[in-house]
């Protein structure tokens, strides 16, 4: 039986939003046992009756913030909802854990509590983005590491290479740069060592790509730091709220507007929801040495749903075997000095 240990005390709409998602995960999924770790008198009094008996409850009150320095905190809270749920993962007590809190804390306990993968120096936040080929992209990195040296991005893609393999089913998966150009010449010195060591690889590595062919669907995957990464991924949520409230708008804005909204509801409902990040779960902390995925901080019900789903398919599949297996890969042919591995606070 897959376990599955959520932090219901993290993100904008704890606990109300992760209890209502697990109520309905627990229903669909009874092969799937979950330990919601946060303070039990709310979760039970939300609940109201409705988990079953896969779900048990581990009490806390005690929160990491979103504003709390991520590694003191994880330091100074063994006993955060955040930090129980990681030690769960880590002494084998649960498979994987799900949080919507504070993404640096997550990674810090991810690194610090249960630890990295072998030849992972920093782990990278990896969320697949809607396209408009309806295949998504998965991007990474997508917050975890804002200064991320050309051996990083590297490791990166060996591990985006398993994950779209046996999650998005496609076998041979083409890997971009993301850059200010196509060409080869272009990008930081970072960037270009990056395009280098890709280029020396035996992943499908297709180049650079700019941000506005991601959308298009050049690419299964889409490599950066996670400053860039984190600034696409707000910037292409912002872009869809804004286009699909701009839409309602328009559709609700007359008579003549309304009766049109009613013909084409039931295609811009499809539209919509291919678009909502909701619709996508969460994202996986790729390198860390097992399952721990970030939900979105503003989390609904859905997205806790979806979230939660992720987390049984990353188990389901065995994700973690085949991310060593190709972190070995990519050891095998690169050799990272182990003075890359002190340093978690930097």
């Amino acid at each position: 039986m897959i376990t599955i240990v959520v932090d219901a005390m993290g993100g904008d709409y704890a606990p109300v939003a992760p209890v209502e998602g697990i109520c309905e995960a627990a229903a669909a999924f009874s092969d799937t046992r979950f330990i919601v770790v946060g303070d039990e008198q709310r979760i039970v009094e939300l609940a109201k009756g409705r988990f079953p008996a896969n779900v048990t409850v581990r009490h806390t009150d005690v929160v990491i913030a979103g504003e709390e320095e991520p590694v003191r905190a994880v330091r100074r809270k063994p006993d955060s909802s955040l930090v129980m749920a990681a030690q769960m993962v880590a002494n084998g007590e649960a498979d994987v854990m799900v949080s919507a809190g504070n993404t640096g804390a997550i990674m810090a306990a991810g690194m610090l509590v249960i630890g990295r993968l072998p030849g992972v120096e920093r782990p990278a936040l990896a969320p697949i983005l809607p396209t408009f080929d309806g295949k998504g992209v998965l991007l990474l990195d997508a917050g975890a590491t804002m200064d991320a040296s050309a051996e990083n991005l590297l490791t990166y893609a060996y591990m985006a290479d398993a994950y779209v393999k046996h999650v998005l089913d496609i076998e041979n998966p083409r890997i971009g740069l993301l850059n200010v150009g196509t060409e080869d010449s272009k990008g930081n010195a970072v960037v270009k060592q990056t395009f280098t060591l890709l280029s020396q690889s035996q992943l499908h590595f297709i180049g650079n790509v700019e941000a506005r062919e991601m959308m298009a669907g050049c690419a299964d995957v889409v490599v950066c730091d996670g400053f860039v990464g984190n600034v696409v991924l707000k910037l292409a949520e912002g872009i869809g709220i804004g286009l699909f409230s701009g839409i309602r708008e328009a559709l609700t804005s007359n008579l003549t507007s309304r009766l049109g909204a009613m013909l084409v509801g039931g295609r811009l409902r499809s539209l919509r929801n291919r678009y909502d990040w909701a619709e996508h779960g969460g994202a996986p902390f790729l390198g860390v040495n097992g399952g721990c995925i970030k939900a979105h901080g503003s989390s609904n019900p859905r997205a806790w749903f979806m979230a939660l789903s992720q987390a049984r398919k990353f188990i389901a599949n065995d994700l973690l075997s085949k991310l060593s297996t190709a972190m070995e890969e990519r050891n095998a042919r690169i050799s990272v000095p182990d003075h890359q591995y002190g340093d978690v606070e930097r």
